[in-house]
């Protein structure tokens, strides 16, 4: 079992450290009073394997628990449990700075000035600092050099890139565009097979209609472009931290074209990424003599 205690200053990064932690498969509890850490750790035991990487937040939030802590610490070395401390830390400039922009106070001076509670908070924690695993410094981190620096401690050599999940969505903007796409697509330039009669009923799921929209010369260049260019993306976002992308492809209803082509922009994609497909209108009973799938 890997078994790691997350602590440090206050606005040092702990919770998007957990939250990283928690993307490479680690069981994260946040600010758990220390002295119930050795009745957690057996119960981790116990569970036979099911449970084998731990993360437990613990910091001066459990205000007069918190002393608890080396006692905890103690115990586990007793008993032979195998513990690391991850302590995170920031200049005091940049813990002022972060406390100013979340408009929070400090936990140690909530009336007071922020530069007071983060002077005792340095003294409080430095024994525990002292012994310490690692050290993360976060003064010059942005949240993605952050998560690369917990992954290469904790990640056991796990691609990144894999954590983006993908969704292919396809909708009609008659029915108004996702609150939640991040990248929206109009291919209502490619030819309508709303207008040809017997393809009409069928939808983009289906070989007549899909068939048709990717044939057109217009879909064959659009998708090809689309490819490279998400492939150019997601990378890029990924580096950047983000864990969910949301690829919105539309047409008038969302019943033919952007089906057909969002289809396809998923099975180009799902090779080498993780990928959702969702049709949002395909069902909506949006036109006459329309069959109901």
């Amino acid at each position: 079992m890997r078994f790691v205690i997350v602590t440090g200053l206050s606005g040092a990064g702990k919770t998007e450290a957990t939250r990283s932690l928690e993307d490479l498969g680690y069981f994260c509890v946040d600010n758990l009073p220390p002295k119930l850490i050795p009745k957690f750790a057996e119960a981790c035991i116990q569970s036979e394997g099911k449970i084998d990487k731990v993360a437990l937040v613990i910091d001066i939030r459990g205000g007069v628990f918190f002393d608890d802590l080396f006692e905890s610490l103690i115990y586990l070395k007793d008993g032979e449990f195998k513990y690391e401390i991850l302590f995170l830390e920031a200049s005091d400039d940049i813990l002022v700075k972060r406390f100013k922009e979340s408009r929070r106070s400090h936990p140690l001076a909530p009336d007071g000035r922020i530069i007071t509670g983060i002077e005792s908070e340095r003294k409080k924690l430095r024994e525990v600092k002292d012994r310490a695993d690692i050290i993360i410094d976060t003064s010059k981190y942005a949240i993605k050099d952050l998560r690369e620096k917990i992954n290469e401690n904790y990640g056991d050599g796990k691609v990144i890139e894999k954590q983006l999940s993908v969704t292919v969505l396809s909708f009609g903007f008659k029915y108004g565009i996702p609150v939640d796409a991040d990248l929206v697509f109009d291919v209502r330039f490619i030819p309508n097979p709303f207008y040809i009669p017997e393809l009409k009923p069928f939808s983009g799921n289906e070989k007549p209609v899909k068939d048709y929209v990717l044939s057109q010369e217009e879909t064959i260049g659009f998708v090809e472009r689309l490819e490279d260019m998400l492939k150019f993306l997601i990378p890029n976002y990924t580096k950047e931290g983000k864990r969910q992308l949301i690829i919105a492809i539309g047409c008038t209803g969302g019943r033919h074209r952007s089906v057909a082509i969002a289809n396809d922009i998923y099975e180009r994609l799902s090779n080498d990424y993780t990928v959702g497909i969702e049709h949002r209108d395909v069902n909506e009973d949006t036109y006459k003599g329309a069959r109901k799938l």
